[in-house]
């Protein structure tokens, strides 16, 4: 499918929003990202409603801090192990309420916990179209793709014909999967696991749909992307050791959890191997990416570094080739650690996209902002004030 053919793609549900992404008419575009909400957990339980009720807090109260053109829910929005068939995805009305009220738009990832019994992301995408301003999509139909496989594009402020203008920036969101099939048992009654890697057929449609568009508009077109899983470029980079001076942000998610982890190499799950290695073709399509600035990635609740991967890491067949992966912060009370809430911001400016640099941080709940880097071609030997790390602290304060 030609990019013409796909660009600003709408679906003909009349929910959906009509008008693509622009900066603003100073050349600035910001993208809130909230990580691991983990909605409807324990909801038998009175701590659990009581859990929703403090994630939709934290949501509010970035929200009223901060100015995004657009949200970013990065993947596991939902506990689906604790949900039951019949009211799954309604929690998804209760994550959307702030952005309604404001007239705020987002776009979703799906993570590991938003696949289950009772719930996946084919009925969490089905429940966030109802919803107007929703700008999820599902661009790649191979059965093993799952579904929040997209871009969007991102015009400047005075382009009046989106057929023919080239986009400024695009923002490309995978989805890793995981977790398990929906309403599937084995022979024994058990649940059937799903791979934990975005998988091959979305790796081409990047690669084909990437390299369509620079065709087309016969230029590299800067762009971010969104992916709940880690890649285990991550895990090798933390164990490369993660300056808390460079690399500013809370690292206590030791060792992290990668794409294709507990799988075998064969595409097995029997609890025999470590890591797979089914992760690699994204790797490659991450790093042969001209343009591609960073990629945000959750899963891991202690983790909230950047980190640039410019170099051949141990256990690694792919070099990296200066783009950051960043992790955001835990902003839901669902899900374990209890670090304190909070969500990455992310400001594109136009006038440094020609160099390839975005500005990001962390706006926390208590509305401290921590993490505060420019991810530019020095980001690693740049100098930054330390994270610090809340976990004890924010435990005391809401016992």
């Amino acid at each position: 499918m030609s990019p013409r053919a796909v660009l600003c793609r709408q679906s003909t549900n009349s929910s959906e929003v009509s008008a693509p992404l622009r900066f603003t008419d100073n050349g600035t575009f910001q993208i809130s990202i909230f990580e691991d909400l983990h909605f409807g957990e324990n909801a038998w339980d009175s701590w659990g409603p009581e859990q929703d009720v403090n994630s939709t807090r934290v949501v509010n109260e970035i929200l009223d801090a901060e100015s995004p053109g657009l949200v970013v829910f990065n993947g596991d929005l939902i506990t689906g192990e604790n949900t039951f068939y019949e009211n799954g995805t309604k929690y998804l009305d209760q994550i959307v309420a702030p952005l309604i009220s404001r007239g705020l738009s987002w776009a979703s990832t799906y993570g590991n916990h938003d696949y289950s019994f009772n719930v996946t992301g084919a009925t969490i995408f089905a429940r966030e179209h109802l919803w107007p301003n929703a700008r999820t999509q599902q661009m790649v139909s191979d059965a093993n793709a799952g579904v929040s496989n997209y871009y969007l594009p991102l015009y400047d402020a005075k382009c009046s014909d989106d057929d023919e203008c080239a986009p400024e920036l695009l923002l490309w969101f995978f989805d890793s999967r995981g977790g398990f099939l929906y309403q599937q048992l084995d022979v024994d009654g058990n649940q059937v696991g799903q791979p934990n890697w975005v998988d091959e057929s979305v790796v081409n449609w990047f690669n084909e749909t990437n390299t369509e568009m620079v065709q087309r508009f016969n230029k590299t077109i800067p762009s971010l992307a969104f992916v709940h899983i880690p890649t285990n470029a991550s895990l090798a980079l933390q164990e490369a050791g993660v300056d808390a001076r460079t690399e500013p942000g809370i690292n206590d998610d030791v060792p992290l959890a990668q794409q294709a982890q507990g799988w075998c190499p064969n595409g097995t799950d029997d609890r025999t191997c470590e890591y797979g290695g089914q992760d690699v073709p994204l790797m490659k399509a991450i790093t042969s990416t001209a343009g591609l600035m960073a990629v945000f990635s959750g899963h891991d609740h202690g983790d909230t570094w950047c980190y640039k991967w410019n170099s051949l890491l141990p256990g690694l067949s792919v070099t990296g080739n200066g783009v950051n992966l960043c992790f955001g912060q835990h902003s839901g009370y669902g899900g374990y650690g209890s670090w304190e809430r909070g969500a990455r911001q992310v400001l594109i400016t136009q006038s440094k996209l020609k160099d390839l640099e975005v500005d990001t941080w962390i706006r926390l709940e208590s509305g401290n902002v921590v993490g505060s880097v420019c991810l530019n071609s020095t980001y690693g030997q740049d100098t930054y004030a330390e994270t610090p790390d809340t976990t004890k602290q924010h435990a005391l304060e809401r016992q």
